[in-house]
């Protein structure tokens, strides 16, 4: 009888291998928040015998992200993976809470997910690069990329879908380090159970701040469905990767990518989100 560590583990070896994410040549960086998916696809990989270092950043997102940065710690001590901290509070001067009450003190009403979300992308695309990373792995389960589909068909958002799947992004380019997922077809409960099983130093509660996040109400909604639908979210991706090749012929560019005028970061625009959200932070 296959236990679910090696149904965890097999799955995760067919992804790599069906969808050439990465080698063993490579250098690979986990984008690492100490929680059970990254922590699990971490583990994964150093066992397979990866180039894996983690990174991590902190939000100071009070005791969740004291013990989960304390999590980090002591997993990659103890599976000797160098950990990289970064932190916001020396890369923008404060934690996620107080820029947010900052920017709302402004009159912008933008949730903490969409201000944490902007910001840990422009800090993993940064260090990435700096370290030297070929590869950066997120840590998306299955449950994950269902509600992402979910959220941007329910916006319109096409062009956005056209950027997801297990390698994410439509242009190469050296400014950005390409995103991987090897936990693209493995369910949340799958890695659950995974990780209680090896007794991962693991918090399993949910970020505080994602209480009112578009994402936390897709999330009910699915797992809602699911309970006269158990294979909705598996339909979801099914489905969605048979018509991601054609979205990505239909959004695909040859321009290159533009770099914002500040910090020279990937940007869709001459000002990169980023920078957009820290001059409102400055602005008097």
């Amino acid at each position: 009888m296959t236990t679910i560590i090696q149904q965890v583990e097999s799955k995760v070896k067919n992804i790599i291998k069906d969808y050439k994410l990465f080698s063993k040549k490579e250098k690979i960086l986990i984008a690492y928040s100490g929680g059970k998916d990254s922590t699990v696809i971490l583990y994964i990989l150093k066992k397979l015998g990866y180039n894996v270092e983690a990174l991590t950043i902190n939000a100071f997102i009070g005791n969740y992200s004291k013990k989960n940065l304390e999590n980090a710690v002591k997993f990659c001590k103890e599976h000797n993976i160098k950990l990289h901290n970064v932190s916001f509070r020396d890369e923008f001067g404060y934690s996620l809470c107080y820029l947010r009450n900052l920017i709302h003190s402004k009159g912008h009403k933008i949730k903490s997910c969409t201000i944490c979300g902007v910001l840990r992308r422009y800090l993993i695309n940064k260090y990435s690069k700096k370290l030297g990373a070929n590869k950066i792995i997120l840590g998306h389960n299955l449950d994950d990329e269902a509600q992402s589909v979910m959220m941007n068909f329910f916006r319109g958002n096409l062009e956005i879908c056209s950027r997801l799947g297990p390698i994410t992004g439509l242009v190469k380019s050296k400014s950005f380090v390409t995103r991987v997922k090897p936990l693209y077809f493995i369910t949340e409960k799958e890695i659950t159970k995974y990780s209680k099983k090896m007794k991962f130093p693991v918090v399993y509660t949910e970020c505080p701040c994602s209480s009112d996040s578009y994402r936390r109400s897709v999330k009910v909604l699915l797992n809602e469905l699911e309970k006269d639908n158990t294979n909705i979210k598996q339909n979801i991706i099914q489905n969605f990767i048979k018509i991601l090749p054609k979205l990505k012929k239909q959004f695909k560019t040859n321009k290159e990518i533009n770099l914002c005028k500040y910090c020279k970061e990937p940007s869709k625009s001459d000002i990169c989100k980023t920078c957009q959200l820290v001059s409102l932070i400055v602005k008097k």
